[in-house]
């Protein structure tokens, strides 16, 4: 009877996972080649650079072989990348810290698709806006609730349907 696979669960810096903690001690044990599967993880999460990511590492005790999926960062992470912002705001009410485009939102929400509960892309997007609120980033300059109430009217039905079809 075959062993069974090992999955361990790590989150890593994008394109920056080294041989070190927490990496090599939780592979070290399964006999696995740890520097092939931290280039691996870095090539994988390269277009992530400085954030966190999540990474399964599937290990097979006997061959010794291993399969790397990589994880979504959190809404927040990809805010703070796309802003280029260090954080979020500690007083989101009263401090902007950042500002995204609605290019930039969408982008965000085509990436987060598949983890959200959101059924179309525009309900996407507002989960994403709804993040930019609790962060103390603006979208287009603009506080991100005047932006969710102008979805909701409508006004950027276009921008939306076309960002879906490309």
């Amino acid at each position: 009877m075959p062993a069974e696979k090992r999955v361990v669960d790590l989150v890593v810096s994008g394109g920056h996972a080294t041989a070190g903690p927490p990496i090599g001690p939780a592979l070290g044990p399964l006999g696995v080649n740890v520097v092939a599967v931290v280039n691996k993880i870095n090539e994988l999460t390269k277009e992530y650079a400085g954030m966190k990511v999540p990474v399964k590492v599937i290990v097979d005790p006997e061959t010794k072989s291993f399969e790397v999926q990589v994880g979504i960062p959190t809404t927040s992470a990809l805010i703070v990348k796309e802003a280029g912002i260090q954080k979020g705001s500690g007083k989101p009410n009263s401090e902007k810290v950042g500002n995204l485009s609605i290019m930039q939102v969408i982008k965000i929400a085509k990436i987060k698709r598949s983890k959200l509960l959101a059924k179309s892309l525009k309900a996407a997007v507002k989960e994403i806006i709804g993040s930019c609120v609790s962060m103390g980033v603006t979208v287009d300059g603009k506080d991100p609730k005047v932006v969710l109430r102008e979805i909701d009217e409508g006004k950027y039905d276009d921008v939306i349907k076309s960002a879906e079809e490309k």
